[in-house]
C-alpha cells in the first residue's frame, strides 16, 4: 500500500494572525527590556532571562500543538465540505455541475426529480435539453442565460463557470478530463410567473376605430325603406362581433365607431382574418351595392391608452389611404394588413378634390419655387401628372421644375413635343440639380408615388421643409413623412385624373396646352389600359375635360405605339408564357436591346389578361441589377395585397415590386411560394 504525501498547509488571514500572536508580544517584551537595562542592570538581565523562558516555551508550544492545530482544522473543513454538500443535495433549486463538453458531472436531487430517467452522470446536457448547443456555454466570468420549455414545464436555464478553487475538495467530482474548469447550471421554474405574464398581456386593452367607408354614397343612392334598415343591421354586425369578444363600441358619428377590446380578443379576430368584413358586406343594400368599413387599431403600447388611440387613429389613415375596406393593425412601426380584396365603390362627390385643390393653391402662393417629381422609370402617367401640375404652378406666376433622371422611351414622344414649347425651356432637370436648386422659399410636389424610395430624388424630399403628395396608389408602411398636404385616392384611375380634376378646381381660367391635355390623356390611357382598368365617371369627366383643352385622341396613340424591337420583345415574352395552377401566368421579358423594358413588361402582363381562364398575369425583368415584377389582374386576384408580400405594391389589379440579390429563377420561384401561402391561409 502506497502512502500519498500530505500537502503543505499555509496559514493566511484572521487565522493566521490569531496564531501568531505570541510573537508579537515577545517582540514587546524585548523592545521593554532595553529601558530596564537603563534602570538598573539587574532588573534588565532579569528582564532578559525572563524573555528567553517566554521564546522557549513559545516556540515548544507552537511546535507540539501545530499538528493538533492544523488536524483540527482539516477534521472542521472536512465536515464543512460535507456539510456544504449535502446542503447543494438538498437544495430546493435544481443544481448541477457540467464540464465544457456539457458531460454532466454531478447534480443535485431536485435536478434529478426534473431529469427523471435522464439523470445519470456522463450525459450530455445537450442530448437532454436541444435548446443548449455548445456554443451557448459561457466563457470565463460570463453568465449565459437559456429559456426552454421542458416537459410541459418552463425554465430559464442559468450557465456560470466556476474555478476549481471555489469547489470543495470533499465533493470528490474532478478528474483530469475537466480540470480546466467547470460549469454551474441552474435551473429556475419560470412556468406561473411566464403564464401570469401571458395573462396579463391577454387582458390589456387596445384601441379601435371603425369607419363605414361608404355610407354617405349608398345612403345618398338608398330608398327610404333601406335607409332606415341598412345602417342598424350594420352597427348590429358591429356590436355583435365586438361584444361577443368581451369588447365595448361607441359610436362617435352617423359612420364612426370606437371600441376597446384585449389583446385576446385581438388574437381571436386575427384567427378568422377578421370575419366582421366579409359580415359587412353581406348586408342587402341594392343591386351591385355594399357596405364596407374599415378598422384601424393600436397596440403594444404600454398602457398608454392615448398612445394606443393614436396609433389606431394612424393606423385608421392608412388602412383609408389604401382605398378602405381594410384592417390595420399598427404597433409602432410595425404594421399588419387584413382585407382590403375587394373593388372600391367609386366616389363620385369632388368635394374631397375641391378641398384638396384650395388646399394646394394656398401653398404653391406662398412659395417661390416649385419641383415637381414622379416615381423612378417615370410613365406616361407621372409625366402627364407632373406636366398637369406645372400648368397650375405657371398660373399661379411661380417657377416650376420637372426633376426626372431617366427618360425612358414611353416617355420621351411626349416630352420631345413639349420641348418645342418655350415654356418648356430648361423645366425638365436631374435630382443633383434640383438639390442645389432647393431652398427654404420651396416646395416639393410628388405625383404618382408616395414611397420615399420610389421618387426620383428620395434626398430632395429631406431637404425641402414643404412637401405636398399627390397619388392614386395604395399606400404603405413606407410613406412620405411630413407632408403638408397628402392627396391620396386609390379610387381614382390615375394620377393624372386626379391633377386633371384638381385643374379645375385651384383657380379659375387655368388652360391648359393641346400638349400638356395630351400628356395627362395618355396617362390616363395607359393606367386604365384604355379605360379597362379602373375606369368610373370621374375617369370620362376627366378625360373630357382634357379633350376640351385639345387633347388629340389620335395623336395619343401615336405616341403610345411600340417600336419593333419592343414588339418583338412583347410578343415573345407572351409566347413563352407558363401558366401556373390553371389560373395564374408566368412570363420572363428580355431586357437586352430595349431602351424601357419593364414597360415592355407591363404591357405584356396586361394583354395576358386577354387570356381565358387567366386570372391574374406576373413578368419578370432582369434590369440594372434588379428583378422587375409587373402584375396585373382584372377583379379576381388582388395583385396589389399579393405584390405588398414581397415589398411592392400598387392597386388591386395593376402592382408591381423589385427584388433585389435574385436571379429570375429564384423570383419565380419566391412569387409561386407567396401564392401557395396565400392560398393556403385563406388569403386569395
Amino acid at each position: 500500500m502506497g502512502f500519498t504525501k500530505k500537502p503543505d498547509f499555509k496559514l493566511s488571514g484572521q487565522l493566521k494572525s490569531y496564531l501568531t500572536w505570541p510573537v508579537y508580544i515577545g517582540m514587546l517584551f524585548l523592545v521593554m527590556t532595553i529601558p530596564m537595562y537603563v534602570i538598573s542592570i539587574k532588573a534588565g538581565l532579569l528582564m532578559t532571562v525572563f524573555d528567553v523562558i517566554y521564546f522557549v516555551i513559545a516556540m515548544l508550544l507552537f511546535m507540539y500543538k501545530h499538528n493538533d492545530i492544523m488536524a483540527s482544522m482539516i477534521d472542521f473543513a472536512a465536515n464543512y465540505s460535507q456539510v456544504q454538500k449535502g446542503l447543494l443535495k438538498e437544495l430546493s433549486v435544481p443544481y448541477g455541475l457540467i464540464d465544457d463538453n456539457g458531460r454532466i458531472i454531478w447534480i443535485n436531487y431536485r435536478m434529478k426529480e426534473i431529469l427523471g430517467k435522464e439523470k445519470e452522470q456522463k450525459k450530455s446536457i445537450m442530448a437532454i435539453f436541444e435548446s443548449i448547443r455548445k456554443e451557448n456555454l459561457p466563457d470565463e466570468e460570463e453568465i449565459k442565460e437559456i429559456y426552454l420549455s421542458f416537459n410541459e414545464r418552463d425554465y430559464r436555464i442559468e450557465l456560470k463557470r466556476v474555478s476549481l478553487e471555489d469547489i470543495s475538495g470533499g465533493l470528490d467530482l474532478l478528474d483530469e478530463e475537466n480540470s480546466s474548469g467547470i460549469i454551474a447550471m441552474y435551473m429556475f421554474d419560470t412556468t406561473e410567473l411566464n403564464d401570469m405574464a401571458r395573462t396579463l398581456a391577454e387582458q390589456q386593452m387596445v384601441s379601435a376605430l371603425i369607419y363605414i367607408d361608404n355610407y354617405d354614397e349608398i345612403v345618398d343612392s338608398s330608398d327610404e325603406g333601406n335607409l332606415v334598415v341598412t345602417p342598424g343591421l350594420v352597427e348590429s354586425k358591429i356590436n355583435k362581433y365586438i361584444c361577443s369578444r368581451g369588447g365595448i363600441v361607441k359610436k362617435l358619428e352617423k359612420d364612426k365607431y370606437i371600441a376597446l377590446f384585449t389583446y385576446k380578443a385581438l388574437d381571436s379576430m386575427k384567427s378568422d382574418k377578421f370575419s366582421l368584413l366579409g359580415d359587412i358586406k353581406k348586408v342587402e343594400v341594392g343591386e351591385d351595392k355594399a357596405f364596407t368599413i374599415s378598422i384601424g387599431i393600436g397596440t403594444k403600447t404600454n398602457d398608454e391608452y392615448l398612445k394606443s388611440f393614436e396609433l389606431a387613429k394612424s393606423a385608421m389613415d392608412l388602412a383609408l389611404g389604401r382605398g378602405g375596406d381594410q384592417v390595420v393593425v399598427k404597433d409602432n412601426d410595425k404594421v399588419i394588413y387584413f382585407g382590403g380584396k375587394s373593388q372600391q365603390m367609386e366616389k363620385n362627390t369632388r368635394v374631397k378634390a375641391r378641398i384638396k385643390a384650395h388646399a394646394l393653391r394656398e401653398i404653391l402662393n406662398n412659395k417661390e419655387k416649385v419641383f415637381i417629381m414622379g416615381h423612378k422609370l417615370g410613365d406616361m402617367d407621372s409625366l402627364g401628372a407632373s406636366v398637369g401640375i406645372f400648368r397650375a404652378v405657371t398660373h399661379l406666376g411661380k417657377k416650376a421644375y420637372i426633376v426626372i433622371n431617366d427618360i425612358t422611351t414611353s416617355v420621351k414622344p411626349v416630352m420631345d413635343r413639349l420641348m418645342t414649347l418655350q415654356e418648356y425651356e430648361g423645366v425638365f432637370i436631374n435630382g443633383s440639380t434640383a438639390e442645389g436648386m432647393v431652398d427654404s422659399s420651396s416646395v416639393v410636389v410628388t405625383v404618382d408615388v408616395n414611397k420615399p424610395s420610389y421618387t426620383e430624388c428620395e434626398n430632395l424630399l429631406n431637404l425641402c421643409r414643404t412637401l405636398v403628395v399627390i397619388d392614386h396608389h395604395r399606400q404603405s408602411d413606407e410613406t412620405i413623412e411630413g407632408a403638408i398636404l397628402s392627396y391620396v385616392e386609390p379610387n381614382a384611375s390615375s394620377a393624372s385624373e386626379m391633377v386633371a380634376e384638381l385643374l379645375q378646381y385651384i383657380d379659375n381660367g387655368v388652360k391648359l396646352k393641346a400638349a400638356e391635355a395630351e400628356a395627362m390623356y395618355a396617362g390616363v390611357i395607359i393606367d386604365t389600359n384604355n379605360f379597362n382598368n379602373k375606369a368610373g365617371v370621374r375617369t370620362f369627366e376627366a378625360s373630357a375635360f382634357l379633350r376640351r383643352n385639345g387633347a388629340d385622341i389620335v395623336r395619343v396613340r401615336k405616341f403610345l405605339r411600340s417600336d419593333m424591337e419592343e414588339y418583338k420583345a412583347k410578343a415573345a415574352t407572351i409566347s413563352n408564357m407558363e401558366v401556373y395552377k390553371g389560373c395564374f401566368a408566368f412570363a420572363v421579358s428580355p431586357s437586352e436591346g430595349l431602351a424601357s423594358p419593364t414597360i415592355v413588361a407591363a404591357q405584356a402582363a396586361n394583354e395576358m389578361l386577354d387570356i381565358n381562364g387567366i386570372k391574374a398575369s406576373f413578368v419578370f425583368t432582369d434590369y440594372a441589377g434588379k428583378i422587375y415584377i409587373s402584375a396585373r389582374s382584372i377583379d379576381e386576384v388582388n395583385v396589389q395585397v399579393i405584390m405588398e408580400k414581397l415589398g411592392g405594391g400598387g392597386h388591386m389589379s395593376i402592382s408591381g415590386a423589385q427584388l433585389k440579390d435574385t436571379t429570375v429563377e429564384e423570383a419565380v420561384e419566391i412569387v409561386k411560394k407567396t401564392l401557395d401561402t396565400m392560398i393556403e391561409e385563406g388569403d386569395l
